[in-house]
């Protein structure tokens, strides 16, 4: 198991810093064991301890183990298996090598197999060709020393053999396996060759504390491990059994190919490997499973065995005398097995060719050419009628001189090229499994072929239920690799890499096995209404968990709408549950930065998940916030563009509402990047109250491509979402925020540093006063991040939930309601809010002052201002108002008055102006056109009645006169002496008649 092997070298390969190999070996163990150099293998990550999945484990893995705990070279590596799946880590050694970070590259899963493994406690082998092979060290008083050769002999070798279970020693010499530095075994051993352990052998001191140079112990055990195939009609044929820690096993069958078998076929002396397959058993048996890349390059079988459970058993068939020398399986010089020795053939026709070709299972001959040789050599000679009466071709063979040997080309030359594929989730190959790449991961697709011939390209051919289609690529280093940026759906299917070359005057080809890749979601929104929404999980380390709901943000939140191929994130809420549990939680900042979601998560447990909502399909791109950019719309799973021409004031109204944004600010094409296919078909016919774009109606539109500059651009206005709530007025006390719901916003030292630009917008003037406060419970809160502020975000798109004590209460200086002004005189009453006042001059006028009641007392200052003067006027509130009369007005009073509240609350002084009423004074009326008028027609009338009097004066005298005459006669002839009182009366009026005429005159 390679990923554990390539982990541990990650780990180990800076353990020359004391500091941090410790804390390396820390995280590893083994339990259960003689010492800690023996027992089952486990692991610490995410902060728990688990034992290892065993499964296909080889000894080149536990070696790694083995230095990783200070042992020394692993021994035995074995599965113990139990009756029941236990939660174990299970690492990928092709993931660390793709440079991803550990945690990356383990997952959690269930097994029932375990690995015990033991390593040596005392002797290692270092820096040799295998297992079996090195500089010798041993280990003395937690220190490791090299040994020289004056100290240590053959017996002594094939102790340390016997102890790392390896063959009999080979090699004994120094300078194999470089130089050595202090320090070095001080003591001459004198083993008898029968002990178990080196250490357990006699030893004498030694004066030397050095070697000279080339004098330490280099080793070269042989290599203990047996193959033989058995069961077939002769030794190079049947099921192939492998010895291994002393034990004969069938081999398992999984992945082996032609290639591996030739390997087989050569170490048995059978010539040409003819065929590989599997045989089915009803029942699992122990079997040794045999790494295929380890066979490849040639390691040592002991290195690449693993204990293993198969029911598909290995056979191998070789083609027992005949065989190709040539740079494969399938060309080169034609070779027959005669009498135990391999020589060259000849006599050998096209025809003759193809009979070999086929028997080799190389497809048909190509060719078939006879080379000269510079002298005679011993070859065979093939009977023409022996070899088509069909013949073992061994029997076919006569033993001959000849300058000649036969060269063969088989159509089928090449190696079988391998394809094999990467991601941030590890590396796959065909052989093993498919790879399963998460939505939007970058994955490679890599073609590679064993060195045979210069040059040639590679074809990448893909194939799923409804497309097909291919890529090429020259071969460069015998490899190609194709690269995916981001993987999406219509990746899925089947890939294989089909290798081309033209050689020998022929093209040639050959196609590696099928790999399969599935593209899958490792993110989803669960229980929501649509896909869209709902609580957020997330697969990692092979496990679905929910999202801890801390430290998110609507920002963050995008990132999640976007990969889902959703619309814009909308709101982010906390869910609690009544009992913790596992969650993945985001570090702090990460996902922001711009790094994969699966390098941001860490284990732990909570009460509180995420739900989230996006947009079905409406987005806004390329913008400066969630509420500005280039509007798409998504139909049909796809997204499009819309043009201006079908888009309207009411559309953008219902565009900005579903995306929780204030009303659109502006509408205009080419703000946020030029547009390419597809576009939006239809008009939207919006009324304006709808609650999603989709929901309105609309009609077909013939255009299927928008002119430069023509797609919508949108900025909406960011909602007004901050409040301050329980003071006396609207800019006094707790600072909420809504996002989604209205809650306190956390107290913070950056909180308290920009309260001023809080007062400013909600337009509540400037701070006078801000205060932490601590509640007696816990409650829910948004807090701001202020490195998301500062970086020229909304407020909305920086803030996360979570539980505190701490609140904020401020006072804003315009904390009370703005007062009232008006004027009232005899010609009316005036307020600032309609018009100023004009007032005749010498006319009394009043001007008043007032406020809604809020707080008791308090005082008005009604202020003055002119173009060369200024002063104010102050009255104590009465009734939350005063009252400034002015007698007369006069040219000084022309100007501009404000009425200033001031009261002292809360420990501070507060003031409030009102907005200001202009008062004009008018001048005495100066003589006009209708005055003078009106004057000379009230002279006339004077005059016309005047005269219309003296006429009826003279009239009257006149008429009094003759009744005088009479009334004279009258008396006299009609009375007596004394008269009566209508005498007396008509004396009287004579009197007066005369004193006015005597006036008159």
């Amino acid at each position: 198991m390679d990923h554990l092997l390539v982990l541990l070298l990650l780990w180990s390969s800076g353990v020359q810093a004391e500091e941090k190999h410790n804390s390396e070996s820390d995280d590893v163990r083994l339990v259960g064991g003689a010492s800690h150099c023996a027992g089952t293998l486990e692991l610490k990550h995410l902060g728990e301890w688990r034992i290892v999945d065993g499964y296909a484990w080889t000894l080149k893995h536990a070696d790694v183990v083995c230095q990783l705990l200070d042992c020394g070279s692993a021994v035995s590596v074995e599965w113990r298996f139990e009756t029941t799946n236990t939660p174990v880590w299970e690492m990928k050694t092709e993931c660390i090598q793709s440079g991803s970070a550990v945690r990356d590259c383990v997952t959690s899963d269930s097994s029932s197999f375990i690995a015990n493994v033991t390593c040596a406690d005392s002797v290692r082998l270092l820096n040799g060709s295998s297992l079996c092979s090195g500089r010798l060290e041993v280990k003395s008083d937690q220190s490791w020393s090299s040994v020289c050769e004056a100290d240590f002999d053959q017996q002594d070798a094939e102790v340390v053999c016997r102890e790392l279970g390896c063959g009999p020693p080979s090699v004994l010499q120094g300078v194999l396996y470089e130089e050595v530095e202090a320090p070095v075994w001080s003591k001459e051993f004198q083993c008898g060759g029968h002990e178990s352990a080196l250490l357990y052998c006699r030893s004498s001191g030694s004066a030397r504390n050095s070697c000279s140079p080339g004098k330490a112990v280099g080793l070269t055990c042989s290599e203990p491990d047996d193959v033989r195939l058995v069961g077939g009609a002769n030794n190079c044929e049947g099921m192939m059994e492998l010895r291994h820690l002393g034990e004969w096993r069938t081999v398992s069958a999984f992945s082996w190919t032609l290639k591996d078998a030739a390997f087989v076929c050569k170490h048995l002396d059978c010539g040409s490997a003819v065929s590989v397959d599997s045989r089915h058993e009803s029942l699992k048996r122990p079997a040794w499973w045999i790494k295929y890349d380890c066979v490849h390059v040639r390691s040592a079988l002991k290195d690449c065995t693993a204990s293993s459970y198969h029911s598909f058993i290995l056979n191998i068939t070789c083609s027992e005398s005949v065989r190709l020398g040539g740079a494969s399986r399938c060309v080169g010089t034609v070779e027959l097995k005669h009498q135990g020795e391999w020589r060259p053939a000849i006599d050998y026709d096209l025809r003759k060719a193809a009979v070999l070709c086929k028997h080799l299972d190389c497809g048909s001959a190509v060719s078939a050419v006879i080379r000269p040789k510079s002298s005679p050599a011993d070859v065979l000679g093939i009977s023409s009628d022996c070899f088509q009466s069909g013949t073992t071709r061994s029997e076919c063979a006569a033993p001959k001189a000849s300058n000649y040997t036969l060269d063969l080309i088989c159509s089928d030359l090449l190696v079988q090229p391998i394809i094999q594929a990467s991601s941030m989730d590890g590396v796959y190959e065909a052989q093993e499994q498919g790879l399963t790449v998460s939505r939007h991961s970058n994955f490679t697709i890599s073609c590679s072929i064993q060195p045979q011939y210069p040059g040639g390209s590679f074809q990448l051919t893909f194939n799923s239920t409804n497309t097909a289609y291919s890529y090429t690529q020259p071969a460069v280093n015998h490899s190609a690799h194709f690269l995916f940026p981001a993987a999406v759906p219509a990746h899925q299917g089947n890939y294989s890499c089909v290798y081309h070359i033209y050689v020998f005057s022929h093209n040639f080809t050959a196609e590696s096995h099928l790999l399969p890749v599935t593209v899958s979601e490792f993110v989803s929104l669960v229980g929501g209404p649509s896909r869209c929404a709902g609580t957020l999980e997330l697969k990692h380390l092979g496990v679905w968990r929910p999202m801890d709901s801390s430290d998110w943000t609507i920002k963050a939140a995008s990132v999640i709408c976007e990969h889902l191929d959703c619309g814009s994130a909308i709101s982010v809420e906390w869910r609690e549950d009544s009992t913790e549990k596992s969650v993945w939680k985001i570090q702090d900042g990460c996902i922001e930065s711009g790094s994969a979601i699966k390098e941001c998560l860490q284990l732990r447990l909570s009460s509180f998940s995420l739900y989230l909502t996006c947009s079905d399909s409406v987005r806004l791109l390329n913008g400066s916030s969630l509420c500005s950019g280039r509007l798409e719309v998504k139909s049909n799973q796809s997204w499009s563009s819309v043009c201006e021409a079908d888009f309207d004031q009411q559309d953008a109204e219902v565009v900005c509402r579903e995306l929780g944004c204030g009303p659109p600010s502006v509408l205009q094409g080419a703000l946020y990047g030029e547009v390419e296919a597809p576009v939006w078909s239809k008009e939207l016919q919006c009324g304006g109250h709808e609650s999603a774009l989709l929901d309105c109606r609309s009609s077909g539109s013939a255009r299927n491509s928008c002119s430069p500059g023509k797609a919508v651009g949108l900025t909406c206005s960011e909602p007004h979402d901050l409040r301050l709530v329980g003071g006396a007025s609207r800019c006094a006390g707790s600072l909420e925020l809504k996002l989604g719901d209205w809650r306190p916003v956390e107290a913070s030292e950056w909180i308290l540093g920009k309260a001023a630009v809080i007062c400013e917008h909600l337009h509540c003037g400037s701070l006078d006063y801000v205060e932490a406060r601590n509640e007696s419970l816990l409650r829910s809160v948004w807090r701001v991040k202020p490195d998301c502020v500062q970086s020229g975000c909304a407020l909305r798109e920086c803030v996360t939930s979570e539980y505190s004590l701490m609140i904020m209460n401020f006072t804003c200086s315009d904390l009370l309601v703005q007062p009232n002004i008006h004027a009232s005189s005899m010609d009316g009453v005036f307020e600032a809010q309609q018009q100023g006042l004009q007032v005749s001059s010498r006319s009394n006028f009043t001007i008043s002052c007032s406020i809604q009641p809020q707080y008791p007392g308090g005082s008005f200052q009604l202020t003055f201002t002119s173009s060369n003067t200024a002063y104010s006027y102050t009255q104590p509130a009465v009734n939350h108002s005063a009252h400034f009369l002015f007698p007369a007005a006069v040219p000084a009073h022309q100007g501009n008055y404000s009425c200033v509240y001031h009261i002292y609350v809360f420990s501070h002084n507060f003031s409030s102006e009102s907005r200001q009423l202009s008062v004009a004074v008018s001048p005495p009326a100066a003589p006009t056109v209708h005055t003078i008028t009106g004057v000379i027609l009230l002279l006339i009338l004077l005059i016309v009645i005047t005269a219309l009097y003296f006429c009826w004066k003279a009239s009257r005298e006149q008429t009094l006169s003759r009744k005088d005459t009479d009334v004279v006669y009258y008396n006299y002839s009609d009375h007596g002496e004394g008269g009566s009182a209508e005498d007396e009366s008509r004396q009287g009026g004579e009197e007066d008649l005369k004193e006015a005429h005597l006036k008159s005159n």
